[in-house]
């Protein structure tokens, strides 16, 4: 087995149990931010016009559903785990979005289409579970089409101070805490990793290292916004012609 597989399958036992919760605990980990987050990527898809949108972690489908409603695209949402996907399905037929929204398991790193098959590709706190995020940008840049977009959201690691000794201490005590109240042991879980991973991830790959990454894969034009005071950022860029 890969590295890479292996932390794929890392990451799908972690949130195994807790797909029904996994939006709420988007939500609660990034203060409510979450939806403005999402809304600055889909709104960086959006303004392409695409025809065909790839919609990389799509999870139980937020995204994909937040891009049909601002486009007139056919979506494509890929995941590895199964427990999200199957809620994901059943969010895009309760939402009448069945005929242009499909869901199916794929892996970021090795992604089954061909090369340039998207007008726009969105992907959600991909890169901190793949072992090579440099390469993983690259798989992900390779199915864009000349001309086209890619934008992406993870949370970050604020920069100021005393806004990074508040964020460590909510996400390293009070995030652990609160989601064993909340949730039980499969939030204490995830607490407990996930402020560890974000600041371990930004240790090897700070933005500017991502940035060059996006470029090397082919994307020229990129940016990236840090949002909520450091808690989030929001990169897009173009396909070079």
């Amino acid at each position: 087995m890969s590295v890479s597989r292996a932390e794929n399958e890392f990451a799908v036992r972690l949130f195994r149990r807790l797909p029904r919760r996994y939006d709420l605990l988007a939500e609660f980990l990034s203060f409510g931010q979450n939806g403005r987050w999402r809304a600055e990527l889909v709104s960086h898809i959006a303004a392409a016009d695409p025809r065909q949108v790839l919609d990389v972690a799509t999870g139980t489908a937020g995204v994909a559903i937040a891009i049909a409603r601002r486009t007139g695209a056919g979506i494509v949402g890929v995941d590895v785990s199964d427990d999200m996907l199957e809620i994901g399905r059943r969010r895009v037929k309760d939402a009448g979005l069945g005929g242009r929204i499909e869901l199916g398991a794929a892996r970021a790193e090795e992604l089954p289409f061909a090369d340039g098959a998207f007008d726009a590709v969105a992907f959600t706190y991909v890169l901190r579970y793949v072992s090579d995020p440099g390469a993983t940008v690259g798989e992900l840049a390779r199915v864009v089409r000349p001309g086209g977009v890619m934008s992406g959201l993870d949370f970050f690691v604020p920069t100021n101070r005393f806004v990074y000794a508040a964020w460590w201490l909510y996400t390293r005590i009070v995030l652990p805490v609160a989601g064993m109240v909340l949730g039980g042991r499969a939030w204490w879980d995830v607490g407990r990793f996930l402020g560890p991973n974000i600041s371990t991830h930004y240790l090897r790959w700070p933005l500017q290292r991502l940035i060059e990454a996006w470029e090397a894969g082919g994307m020229e034009n990129v940016q990236g916004r840090v949002m909520s005071v450091g808690g989030g950022v929001v990169m897009w860029g173009t396909k070079r012609v």
